[in-house]
């Protein structure tokens, strides 16, 4: 924290954003074509995870895509499932880089971030070489690791000191994020029930820690009468509430509009 306080010294916070990244990789990677439409970049999943870096891979597999859609309405199959884009896939570097970096994750997650990033270099290295490991570790859905309540000890953060750390609704206002008022809520429960009946008193409504924009809140709860609030308009469409919720019960769909953050510095 020393080092990064150094860092930012005498700078300016001028945008906020934020983004949940698709790191499962190839082993979580959907099917990619369906009637009318396909999958493609991070929708799909095409990160490397362990280099951060996505967009060569996104901009490679729309050229497969584009490929494949240009293949098919020149023979006249415009309305084809376009079973060419993944078969390019299978075939692309893109599938190789993928494949090579596929256990980093569960490594890392399996056997902490010392012992398995230590046997994630390994296996990258060798992968690279060509000596192929005869296993590829799976994932666990994100939303099935939360721990309880009861098993874990409050944190207790400083207050944000508006130079180094801020507080999230003022950071929400640079993001630039609008919706229009008068339209439907984009952020549905399945059962508007849950939230106060089941997460809260076993997780104690984590969508209110882990929502980067404030949009969750539970009010009333100090009378007794706890309340589950959306404050949709402040979504800066992370999606991390659609990934995360242990119940699954919090459904993001697409606002109207082009609704959303608006980053005039990017």
């Amino acid at each position: 924290m020393m080092l990064d306080a150094a860092l930012l010294k005498g700078g300016k916070r001028v945008s906020y954003g934020a983004r949940a990244i698709s790191d499962g990789g190839l082993q979580s990677l959907p099917k990619l074509t369906f009637p009318g439409g396909v999958l493609v970049g991070d929708s799909a999943g095409f990160l490397n995870v362990p280099r951060i870096k996505g967009t060569h891979t996104a901009m490679k597999s729309g050229m497969m895509a584009a490929e494949a859609a240009f293949a098919a309405v020149q023979a006249g199959r415009a309305h084809d499932e376009l079973t060419a884009y993944p078969e390019a896939f299978e075939a692309s570097w893109v599938k190789k880089e993928l494949s090579i970096v596929r256990n980093v994750v569960p490594l890392v997650e399996k056997f902490g971030e010392i012992v398995g990033a230590g046997l994630a270099n390994a296996t990258m290295w060798l992968e690279s070489w060509s000596i192929r490991m005869p296993f590829t570790m799976k994932h666990h859905a994100n939303h099935e690791s939360l721990w309880r309540k009861d098993q874990v000890k409050p944190i207790e953060y400083p207050k944000p000191d508006g130079v180094l750390t801020f507080d999230r609704l003022s950071s929400v206002f640079l993001s630039n994020t609008n919706h229009e008022e008068d339209q439907p809520v984009h952020l549905t429960l399945r059962d508007p029930n849950v939230p106060v009946e089941y997460d809260l008193p076993m997780f104690d409504e984590p969508a209110q820690r882990y929502c980067p924009a404030g949009v969750y809140e539970i009010v009333g709860q100090a009378e007794g009468d706890p309340k589950f609030i959306i404050n949709a308009q402040n979504c800066v469409h992370c999606k991390t509430c659609d990934i995360k919720d242990p119940t699954q019960n919090i459904n993001w769909v697409v606002p109207e509009g082009g609704g959303g953050p608006n980053y005039p510095n990017m």
